[in-house]
């Protein structure tokens, strides 16, 4: 994947690199205090995500920056299927059985707008089926997946056992 794309004016990603790592860290607990105050306390808990997986979404090559006019206004982890957790889905089914990525630990500033759309629109330029996953009370991105035609799958559960809705999208 190219290491730096344009979106839209004055928007670009970019691979995060091990020099990146606070700044990361920086938009997590940004989004985490988002999250809180959208009523979600629950999808991210002080422990989560763990320093040691966001060094390995860097040092895989699966963490990427969104930003606005050269800064940094967003990150997410973005990376080939199969995701462990989604081997089982309850009350529903995957669209299909193909090859998919899957975008994970999403974050923003607060006050961006279309962070979402920008990366659908990145993560959709390297494949034809994104999956993704979020709590029942993440209703911003709740909003954001049904705006941007994710279809709802079913439930699967993460390693502590909570569960998450589960959509995707076929491009």
């Amino acid at each position: 994947m190219e290491s730096r794309r344009i979106l839209s004016e004055g928007r670009t990603v970019c691979k995060a690199g091990a020099d990146d790592f606070s700044l990361v860290m920086e938009l997590i607990q940004q989004g985490k205090k988002k999250m809180i105050k959208a009523g979600n306390p629950h999808q991210w808990s002080a422990n989560y995500p763990a320093k040691e997986t966001i060094e390995g979404d860097i040092g895989q090559g699966d963490c990427y920056l969104l930003c606005e006019k050269g800064m940094p206004i967003a990150t997410f982890v973005f990376k080939p299927g199969p995701e462990p957790n989604y081997r089982r889905i309850d009350n529903g089914s995957w669209l299909d059985s193909q090859p998919y990525y899957v975008i994970h630990r999403v974050a923003s500033v607060d006050g961006v707008h279309g962070v979402m759309a920008d990366i659908v629109r990145y993560c959709s330029a390297f494949t034809s089926s994104i999956r993704i996953d979020t709590h029942a009370a993440n209703r911003p991105m709740l909003a954001a997946l049904s705006r941007l035609g994710f279809v709802y799958c079913g439930m699967i559960y993460v390693e502590d056992g909570s569960s998450r809705q589960a959509y995707q999208l076929l491009t």
